[in-house]
């Protein structure tokens, strides 16, 4: 059914096209054509299953995220301070290459251009999804629905759909859009299209949320395979925590202070969704595998943690993963051989963690490696690492001991082990391993420099580039033959996120204890100790900051905070444009010299431009010549 429905309007700029299209064809031109098979759009909503259809339709614009950013790389993840993309040097052509060289306009930018599974091209996909919302609600109420159940429900998913794509825009472009709360009629004047600002855009997003979760029809949770990927009452709420937090930020907020609002709604959405029983991910369902001692995890938090990013979640009523809000529909695939140990396979690493989200893990008694305020000395180059003088467990040549149970469970480093199927022999270079034959087997993971198949290299696709693998969304054993095993379902919203945003949006507003209450919560799950008490407002804010860093790394979210967290006249030199790597040193005797260093070049992609992607010229030009004003983002 979704392919009988055709779309021809795409962009904001998509209804100017039609009506030029209905302008040059004749009445006769329409009443001697003969019948073709197609369906009128206005004739959709005289049916129930076309209406229904229609909505799926409006589901088809969500991006895939995760792993399956062209070419399976993780996007944003690899755009900030988190990692380094293997491909760059690789494959320089390519995305990351391109914004990493500053080769990027606002005719040919690397993140519209290299577009994959919804993941790119923001502003005709999003704009595009947001008309097809409006029409669908335009016309629900006069349609042939035969359950004013499905009605209700229908209305207010598209309310919801809607909501997100423009949530999607203002993430991506941070800048004053049109409200489309109506549709543009045929003869519309263009010249007139208002923009909004960025509180006004948010407060619309939280009206659709806010329309949404009025109706009696639309779930909490989906509880059938049937219904999978449909959106809840738990993604209004998620969104609105996300948004509010969002244009109550420095970069968006125009000066005003919108924390205290920020507070009020994050606290009445995590409110909600506890009561309607999620909550975090707070135990190992899968023993056989996660409590494997040769899945080699330190301690069981690692273990919980590792689990819940390599699992699903289950449509049911009791599901096992309580935590995740909403999981996109794609598959993630090839994340073993494409996004994690590139040696397993002989193909490439792709996220290769920074040194610079390695320092962010605390120790176990939960005292920060640096000085929150001022961790590095140098503060664009990061070589000279400003020490926290109250941790007595750190050791500059043992860096790895005695950290946060997060860090085993996202990151390979030197000297930790993976068993799984090593499509290689050893050879007398990898002398912690030689001899070996290749197959299903453990393999300790030697990452220094010269090391033939795991070590740190500046160019090989298979290597590292920072001293680091990433192992947060890979499966214990995964491989060939019985254990190729799919990434999990990118978790584009869950519980964490939102007990974080009520955190820092509860510490901006003055309410310490309970921002400090919430961001325990967090840490308790994997072990790690209660915040201090007595922090001030701003180091307190600092450690949500870097609390966030730690839960959510390399889950998109850090591309997105190192902008809203900055000001409109700033850039990115202190986070993005030097990005640094363990290079380690095997000795003689078997021990090893620990040195940081820049990964190879200076990334170029930390100008103030890059605060904001640019909407694309051809837009830019015919919204011109509309209106009158250049609608282009700074810099661009």
């Amino acid at each position: 059914m979704k392919n009988i429905i055709k779309r021809y309007i795409t962009g904001l700029t998509g209804c100017l096209a039609l009506v030029l299209c209905l302008t040059v064809s004749s009445c006769s031109d329409t009443l001697n054509s003969a019948p073709d098979g197609k369906i009128a759009l206005n004739d959709v909503f005289n049916d129930n299953e076309m209406t229904a259809a229609y909505l799926n339709t409006c589901y088809t614009y969500i991006p895939a995220e995760g792993a399956q950013w062209y070419f399976c790389m993780r996007g944003p993840v690899v755009w900030c301070d988190e990692a380094w993309d293997t491909d760059a040097e690789a494959e320089g052509w390519l995305t990351s290459g391109q914004l990493y060289n500053g080769s990027a306009s606002a005719v040919t930018h690397p993140a519209y251009e290299w577009s994959s599974m919804n993941n790119g091209d923001h502003w005709n996909r999003n704009w595009t999804a947001i008309r097809k919302c409006t029409y669908f609600l335009t016309h629900i109420d006069g349609a042939t629905v035969t359950s004013e159940a499905n009605r209700s429900r229908w209305k207010a998913e598209a309310h919801l759909l809607r909501a997100y794509y423009y949530s999607e825009l203002l993430r991506w472009l941070g800048c004053s859009l049109p409200i489309e709360r109506e549709l543009y009629s045929l003869d519309y004047d263009f010249s007139i299209v208002k923009r909004s600002s960025y509180y006004e855009v948010a407060q619309f997003i939280l009206e659709d949320c806010d329309a949404a979760l009025s109706s009696p029809e639309l779930p909490w949770r989906i509880t059938t395979d049937a219904e999978g990927y449909r959106f809840t009452k738990a993604v209004a709420e998620a969104i609105k925590s996300r948004m509010s937090v969002y244009m109550a930020s420095p970069l968006y907020n125009q000066g005003q202070n919108c924390w205290e609002e920020a507070y009020q709604v994050n606290k009445t959405a995590l409110a909600n969704l506890k009561a309607q029983g999620y909550e975090l991910y707070n135990r190992i369902n899968y023993p056989a595998t996660w409590g494997d001692p040769e899945a080699f995890f330190p301690n069981d938090y690692a273990a919980l943690f590792n689990e819940y990013f390599c699992n699903n979640m289950a449509f049911g009523a009791s599901p096992v993963d309580r935590e995740t809000l909403y999981q996109n529909q794609y598959d993630q695939i090839g994340v073993w051989n494409l996004d994690g140990v590139g040696a397993q396979d002989g193909y490439k690493s792709g996220t290769c963690p920074s040194q610079e989200l390695v320092d962010c893990f605390e120790t176990t008694d939960g005292q920060p490696i640096l000085n929150p305020a001022r961790p590095y000395l140098d503060e664009v180059t990061h070589l000279q690492p400003n020490f926290n003088p109250a941790n007595t467990l750190y050791d500059e040549q043992d860096p790895y001991a005695n950290r946060d149970p997060r860090f085993y469970a996202s990151i390979y480093y030197n000297g930790s082990k993976r068993k799984a199927d090593w499509r290689f022999e050893e050879t007398t270079g990898s002398v912690e391993n030689y001899p070996a034959d290749r197959g299903f087997r453990v393999r300790i993971i030697a990452t220094w420099d010269g090391e033939p198949q795991t070590g740190i290299h500046p160019t090989s696709r298979k290597a590292t580039r920072t001293g680091y693998f990433e192992r947060k969304f890979l499966h214990p054993f995964s491989g060939m033959d019985a254990y190729y095993i799919f990434g999990a379902h990118h978790k584009s919203f869950r519980l964490g996120e939102v007990i974080l945003n009520y955190a820092e949006a509860a510490a901006e507003a003055n309410h310490l204890d309970e921002a400090r209450a919430a961001v325990n919560e967090i840490r308790s799950r994997v072990g790690m100790p209660n915040l201090p008490a007595g922090l001030s407002k701003d180091e307190l804010v600092l450690r949500i900051r870097n609390e966030r860093r730690v839960e959510l790394a390399m889950e998109g979210h850090r591309y997105f905070d190192v902008r809203r967290w900055n000001t409109p006249d700033g850039n990115l030199e202190k986070t993005d444009r030097w990005i640094n790597a363990m290079w380690i040193t095997r000795n003689d005797d078997g021990s090893y010299t620990y040195k940081r260093g820049p990964v190879s070049r200076e990334r170029l992609c930390w100008t103030q431009k890059f605060m904001w992607l640019p909407i694309p010229m051809n837009e830019v030009n015919i919204l011109k010549s509309l209106t009158g004003e250049d609608w282009q983002n700074p810099g661009w």
